[in-house]
């Protein structure tokens, strides 16, 4: 019984961890597209917004993923690896948005959240998996 409650507790530290490092993600994504995201989804159901969003989440989960299965014989260091690479990766999905609007024509942000559905959205999205496999990658 006493395992069970140990587990428990790493489960809900780990969890805390990873709902920061998602609350981080939706700002984020808030900061590099115009206008309110959440009201861009949810009120005007934005398809473009939504994409880009779940993959920034999946993203992160998966790199969070990856630092917990790595290193979950050591609960200090798994806890603190999930924070610090689903930190970086954040970093990383801001760098590589910020690089992409730069070689591209026209503002991305203002693409992601256009009303009418625009390829850009999947290449974003697109983007913000290969950093999550990238950092996962480099965690083992």
């Amino acid at each position: 019984m006493n395992d069970i409650l140990h587990q428990l507790g790493y489960a809900a530290a780990y969890g805390a961890v990873g709902l920061v490092l998602l609350l981080l993600g939706v700002l984020l994504v808030d900061a590099l597209t115009p206008g309110e995201l959440r009201r861009q989804i949810w009120v005007e159901r934005n398809r473009n917004a939504a994409v880009v969003l779940s993959s920034a989440l999946l993203a992160i989960g998966a790199i969070v993923f990856t630092a917990v299965m790595s290193t979950y014989q050591d609960f200090v260091k798994g806890l603190v690896a999930a924070a610090v690479f689903g930190l970086f990766g954040l970093l990383l999905m801001a760098v590589s948005f910020r690089v992409l609007d730069l070689v591209t024509p026209g503002r991305l942000g203002e693409l992601l959240v256009d009303d009418e559905p625009h390829p850009a959205v999947w290449v974003t999205a697109s983007t913000n998996l290969a950093v999550a496999a990238i950092v996962s990658a480099a965690i083992y």
